[in-house]
């Protein structure tokens, strides 16, 4: 466990989720946590070792596994022989759907499977079966129909009759952060819109209207990050999904996300993501899609 590293996911605040499909040999991402829910898709991986929580399995055929906020996780590929492993991740934020939205009656299965998600929950085959077809063509639809159908696939994952609990326990409770402050919230929204300008912890006092000594302080209780911390990992999040998407040099991305010195980008990325950005950009393969 100490080894964990928490991921930045190239989401942004205008996404809904992404989707990231690949075909591949092995299994070689860390154990790893992150905010936003995650539903993985594996197929054709049998033998491959799966660790969520306190849980340590080797996986058949094909599995899915939503994985909760803040829970750590990982597949490795074990034992597993195959050459053509395919796995589909989708990604969302935690607010996507809000609290309010989850306690109307209509989507109180959704909400019930969110809350048992902190420990992680595997899918019985019949459930896989049935869906994995509509989890493997959904980077196929656009925009409201996209996200139609993730909701759609999360109301059929929610009425699924044999979902197993897969961690006896959260043991990463102190990594789980619900900051329930409306000046958290004002200050990462600020934070978000301006990541690509100079922000100072004056600013975002200001903005909350407390003296920079409180708020640094503040900021820390709340979400266990400085505002210098906090700051980076939004810019981070956006130079990662840059490199995905665009052909800019690093440098160029760089400086698009705020950082004006390309050596002290290239330092926070590496150990934000265990390789540098050039060597991100060059091992990334698959397609991922931002909705």
């Amino acid at each position: 466990m100490n080894n964990i590293i928490k991921e930045i996911t190239p989401l942004t605040q205008n996404d809904c989720f992404t989707i990231f499909s690949r075909v591949k040999k092995e299994f070689d991402f860390p154990l790893h946590f992150h905010e936003e829910y995650e539903l993985n898709l594996i197929l054709n991986a049998e033998g491959a070792r799966r660790m969520v929580g306190d849980n340590i399995e080797e996986i058949g055929d094909m599995e899915l596994v939503l994985v909760g906020p803040n829970l750590s996780h990982v597949w490795t590929t074990h034992h597993c022989k195959s050459e053509e492993i395919t796995e589909v991740t989708i990604q969302w934020h935690r607010d996507l759907f809000d609290d309010k939205m989850l306690r109307r009656n209509q989507l109180t299965f959704i909400r019930r499977m969110f809350e048992r998600s902190v420990r992680g929950i595997l899918f019985p085959r019949e459930t896989i079966e049935k869906l994995y077809p509509r989890i493997l063509a959904i980077n196929q639809l656009q925009g409201f129909d996209s996200v139609l159908e993730l909701m759609s696939i999360l109301h059929e994952l929610s009425t699924s009759k044999s979902m197993r609990i897969l961690s006896d326990a959260t043991f990463n409770n102190d990594q789980i952060v619900n900051y329930n402050s409306r000046r958290i919230d004002k200050a990462y929204e600020f934070m978000n819109a301006n990541f690509d300008k100079p922000i100072t912890l004056k600013d975002l006092a200001k903005l909350v209207n407390m003296t920079e000594v409180s708020f640094s302080r503040f900021i820390k209780k709340r979400t266990g990050n400085t505002f210098i911390d906090s700051l980076n990992e939004i810019r981070l999040g956006h130079a990662t999904r840059m490199l995905i998407e665009t052909t800019h040099s690093v440098a160029e991305i760089s400086y698009n996300c705020g950082f004006n010195n390309i050596s002290n980008f290239n330092r926070l990325f590496k150990k934000k993501k265990h390789c540098t950005p050039k060597e991100f950009r060059e091992n990334f393969s698959g397609t991922r899609v931002f909705i």
